[in-house]
C-alpha cells in the first residue's frame, strides 16, 4: 500500500473520490494508486495530484524521481508487463482521454478496446470532434496472413471474427470527421500481425506477439517519448510505414 499517499490525502482532507475529481480520473484509479506503492501514475496525473495534496512528488512517488535520472533511451520505458492483460485497464482509458493530437490503434484486430475502455466509441467521437487525429490500422479479415494466424492460434474467437467485431463497432459510429480506418497491405500484414502499436500522443503501448499466443497473453511495453530517434520513435515509424502502405476502409 502507498502509505505516503494515504497520509497526504488524510492531511489534505481528501477522500479518493474527491482527489479523483481534482485530478480528472476515476475513483477506482485513485484506489489503485493507494493499493500499489510500486505503481507510478501518468506524469500529468502525478503533477495534478501533488498540486491538490500540496506535497512534492518525491514524497509520494519517489520512483518517478529516480526514473527521471535514467540515462539515454532507457528513460522512454515507463513500465513493462509480462502480459497485455496485466496492464491496468484504467491506464488505457487515462491515456486515451489524455490525448489531444494523436490516437493511433495499430493492433491487428483492436476488438478488445470496446470492452477495455468504457464508452469507447463516444470517447473517440468526442476526441475527433475536438481535433484529435484518430486512426485504426487493422488486418484484412479475408487475407492469407489472417487465415495463417487463425491456424496457429486455434481459438474459438478467430482473428477474422475479432477484426469484423472492430469493423462492426466502427460502422455503428457512422461517419466521423477525423476518424480514418485502413487495412494493412497484403505484403505488410506479416509485420503487422506480429507487432501491435497503440499511440496516445507521446505515449505508446507496444505488444510483440509470441508464437501462437493471442494478444492478451503477449507482453506489453509502455513507452513515453523523450527524444528523437528513441524507442518510441522507432515503433511509431514502424506503424506509420504500415499505415502509408495500407488501403482505406469505407465504413
Amino acid at each position: 500500500m502507498n502509505t505516503a499517499l494515504r497520509s497526504a490525502m488524510a492531511s489534505a482532507g481528501l477522500s479518493p473520490r474527491r482527489l479523483a475529481v481534482r485530478v480528472g480520473v476515476t475513483g477506482k484509479t485513485v484506489e489503485r494508486w493507494l493499493a500499489d506503492a510500486e505503481l507510478t501514475p501518468h506524469a500529468r496525473n502525478r503533477e495534478d495530484a501533488c498540486r491538490a495534496l500540496g506535497v512534492g512528488e518525491e514524497m509520494i512517488w519517489p520512483q518517478s524521481v529516480k526514473d527521471r535520472v535514467k540515462s539515454g533511451y532507457d528513460r522512454e520505458l515507463v513500465h513493462s508487463y509480462p502480459y497485455r492483460s496485466a496492464c491496468p485497464s484504467d491506464l488505457w482509458g487515462e491515456l486515451i482521454r489524455g490525448a489531444s493530437r494523436e490516437l493511433f490503434f495499430a493492433g491487428y484486430t483492436n476488438y478488445f478496446l470496446w470492452s477495455q475502455v468504457p464508452a469507447f466509441s463516444e470517447t473517440l467521437r468526442r476526441k475527433a470532434g475536438a481535433g484529435c487525429r484518430v486512426r485504426f490500422l487493422i488486418g484484412d479479415p479475408e487475407g492469407d496472413v489472417t487465415r495463417d494466424r487463425e491456424r496457429a492460434e486455434k481459438v474459438t474467437l478467430t482473428v477474422s471474427t475479432r477484426i469484423r467485431t472492430t469493423l462492426e463497432q466502427l460502422s455503428r459510429m457512422g461517419p466521423v470527421d477525423g476518424l480514418d480506418i485502413r487495412f494493412s497491405a497484403a505484403e505488410d500484414a506479416v509485420y503487422h500481425v506480429g507487432l501491435s502499436v497503440f499511440r496516445f500522443d507521446d505515449d505508446a503501448f507496444v505488444t510483440p506477439h509470441l508464437a501462437r499466443l493471442v494478444g492478451h497473453d503477449a507482453p506489453l511495453l509502455h513507452l513515453h517519448r523523450q527524444a528523437d530517434g528513441g524507442m518510441f520513435d522507432r515503433f511509431a515509424e514502424h506503424a506509420e510505414e504500415l499505415w502509408e502502405q495500407g488501403s482505406r476502409v469505407p465504413v
